[in-house]
Order: C-alpha cells, then structure tokens, then sequence
C-alpha cells in the first residue's frame, strides 16, 4: 500500500518543462554562441549543445596544421640524409673497385635495409585517403592515369618518398653491374655514375660495354 500511495503521488505532481536560452559567452559574432537548452522533466535536466563553439573548431584545424608543418619539416631533414647516405658507395664503386674495403661494402645489405625503413616511413607520412583514387580514378580500370600521379606527386612528402625510392633501386642495380664487372673483369667506372644519374641509361652502358668486351675477347682468340 505504502508503494502504491507513492506512486500515485509521483505521477500526480504536473511535470514542468521549462526552456532557457543562455546568452553568448563572448562577443563576436553568432558562431561563437553556444545555445544550451535546459529541460526539466519530472525532476531531471537534460542540457543540449546544438552549435559547437568556434574555439573547438579552430583547435582541432591548429592541431592537423602542427600535424603537417611536422611532417614538412621531417621530410626537409630526412630528404638530405638520404641521398647523402648513398653516395660514398658510389665513390668506393668508382675510385677503388678491386679494393677489399669496396667489395665488403657492396656485399652488405645494411644501405637497403636503412633506406627501406626510410621510405616505409616516409610513405606512410605521404599516404592520405585520396592516394589510390588518384591513382586508379577510373573503376574500371586499374591503370594509373598521368593527371593523378601528377597531382599527387606534388605534394613534397610524396616527391620525397618516391625520390628515396630511386636511390635504393639505382644502388641496388649500381651493385649488380660492380658484381659483374668483378666477375667478368669488364670496366665499370663509366656505367656507375650513369646509373647514380640516370639508371636505364647506366644499364644501357652496362651492357653495350659488356658486348665490346667479348667481341674483343672473340677477335683475340
């Protein structure tokens, strides 16, 4: 009974539903306004928050702005290490091919595996949600096309990656024609520097010099 009394004395008190509009908390404009709206409803309150406050907005712009003026300045740091890191093994190739130093140097696969967690990282800092749409626009058709690769390659986190990319895959190929040339005693000091500069170029070279070497051998014999 005693339950039953206080129920029907809870639903019998009217319920109140009042609503009040807060001014805004600094001048300016409208934006900056946050509207709360206070509801009373059988002694409770619920508070809404319809507009979110300028301020909110512009932390979370500043924080992706620090995010990239980050990025941009460990991108202008790292770029230079990386293609500094390859170039001694270019001048070992070049002045000292026979040397013991050189030939140890060039067996070691310690410059690929650096530079390989370089560019991971460095990929992962260009990668946005838009990076395959811009290469694959088409949906049906996965050939890249040349006005996606050409906007996203604007972006220098993206032309540095793809630029730390060259340098291992034109020292890996600048090994294989210093192996080869130790192996087949073929001169390759003038194909070196062309791969540093310009890879199918140097491989080019490579291999018209390994063609002269053997019609010479040929014509001796």
């Amino acid at each position: 009974m005693a339950f039953s009394s206080s129920c029907f004395c809870h639903f019998s008190i009217p319920h109140k539903l009042q609503r009040n509009q807060t001014a805004p908390f600094g001048h300016g404009s409208k934006s900056s306004v946050l509207s709360r709206q206070q509801y009373f409803l059988g002694g409770s309150r619920v508070i809404t928050s319809p507009y979110l406050p300028k301020t909110i907005l512009q932390r979370r712009s500043s924080r992706v702005s620090a995010s990239w003026l980050a990025s941009c300045e460990v991108v202008k740091s790292v770029f230079p290490l990386g293609t500094i890191a390859v170039l001694p093994f270019y001048v070992f190739m070049v002045v000292a091919p026979k040397a013991k130093l050189t030939q140890k140097m060039m067996e070691s696969n310690i410059p690929y595996i650096v530079l390989g967690l370089l560019y991971s990282y460095l990929l992962y800092l260009s990668w946005t949600p838009d990076t395959l749409q811009l290469l694959f626009p088409s949906n049906t058709s996965w050939i890249p096309e040349l006005a996606g690769i050409a906007k996203m390659f604007s972006r220098e986190i993206t032309l540095a990656s793809a630029w730390i990319h060259l340098l291992i895959i034109d020292l890996f190929a600048a090994r294989q024609v210093y192996h080869d040339g130790l192996q087949n005693d073929i001169e390759t000091r003038h194909s070196i520097p062309m791969i540093l500069l310009c890879c199918p170029i140097g491989l080019v070279t490579h291999l018209v010099t390994k063609k002269l070497y053997s019609l010479r051998e040929i014509k001796n014999n």
